[in-house]
């Protein structure tokens, strides 16, 4: 059976990616692709690396027939993607890839956003898209929320620790180093070539970073009582990879244990041997995340370190994923490509 597949905002990162994912999916055909701004164009006139493919013309959002399409991918930008589900049929399967429905709490989202959400009835029906930890839910799902991509890669590391009680959730720390495709394809000063090339620097310090409030939520809720991380993002000069380093307290063979137990099924989920440590190299064009653990020198502290490409595992690759179990396809079709190296 091939199901029909529209992609609203196929003019951005993750909206390439995942036509690039789609093009190598069996059971996929894409029907229709949405960017207003570039209406009319072809995607390979706005992705010369498409070029290849047949697909149909960019089109407005508005001039979709969502009778014969069966799911559609939504990467809009945050408010914007609320407004335009709410518009959208029963009879279409959605995966968002923004933010607007990851947090259940309206107040969470206004508070991390700053605007009052304006569908919460659907929010209520969505659910949480990090595909390894709702795999039931995700099957019967109509609406499913894409993860932060920063979120996926440090609960990846500290899900399983936290429900195992192996660590001190009291003492959490999260070094993240982020690439710059993360924050999306519009112009801005701060990224251009010049700007950040030959530099590093950390942002959104304090405990200000949006993706704090999935954490929050997540992990309280696995913990059972609230539970506040210390998470410091970084900006790399680099196009795609997230690399975290987190900072934990507990025997470092048992947390990797703990990890390696969790992970031992999980198609996309590698733990290294203990003591190695990952590279966003590694990884770079895959679905998969690398795990590792090595003990600190301190007797008691570990430190686990996650790498993912953070638009695939992190965001499009991870949307196929959950897309493959809400059509009941095998959940790895189209995704078991090895990375690109180097």
């Amino acid at each position: 059976m091939t199901h029909k597949i529209a992609i609203l905002g196929a003019s951005g990162y993750t909206g390439a990616e995942l036509v690039r994912l789609i093009a190598g999916h069996p059971n996929m055909e894409i029907a229709a692709l949405a960017a207003d701004r570039k209406a009319g164009m072809q995607m390979g006139e706005v992705f010369p690396f498409l070029r290849h493919l047949d697909l149909p013309a960019l089109c407005r959002i508005e001039e979709i027939d969502f009778d014969g399409i069966d799911l559609c991918f939504c990467a809009l930008p945050h408010k914007t993607s609320q407004d335009v589900i709410s518009t959208l049929p029963q009879t279409v399967k959605i995966v968002d890839l923004s933010a607007d429905f990851r947090l259940r709490d309206p107040a969470d989202y206004e508070k991390w956003y700053g605007n009052p959400h304006t569908a919460t009835d659907i929010q209520r029906e969505a659910v949480y898209g990090l595909t390894e930890f709702y795999r039931d839910q995700i099957r019967n799902a109509r609406l499913v929320a894409g993860t932060g991509c920063n979120a996926a890669t440090g609960q990846f590391a500290l899900r399983p620790l936290i429900g195992a009680g192996v660590i001190d959730i009291d003492d959490i720390v999260i070094d993240m180093k982020c690439a710059v495709s993360g924050a999306g394809r519009s112009l801005k000063e701060n990224l251009l070539h010049a700007e950040l090339s030959e530099g590093y620097n950390a942002y959104a310090l304090g405990g200000t970073h949006r993706h704090l409030g999935e954490f929050d939520q997540e992990f309280s809720a696995i913990a059972g009582r609230p539970v506040q991380v210390q998470f410091t993002p970084h900006l790399l000069p680099a196009n795609r990879g997230i690399l975290a380093t987190t900072y934990v307290t507990g025997d470092a063979q048992e947390i990797y244990d703990t990890l390696a137990a969790v992970y031992a099924d999980e198609p996309f989920i590698i733990v290294l041997p203990f003591g190695s440590a990952p590279s966003t190299h590694d990884v770079r064009g895959s679905n998969f995340c690398h795990v590792g653990v090595v003990a600190d020198r301190r007797k008691g502290r570990a430190i686990v370190i996650t790498a993912l490409d953070n638009l695939n595992k992190g965001s499009s690759g991870q949307a196929l994923q959950n897309a493959n179990l809400m059509l009941g396809e095998e959940e790895t079709t189209g995704l078991m490509g090895a990375p690109l190296f180097p």
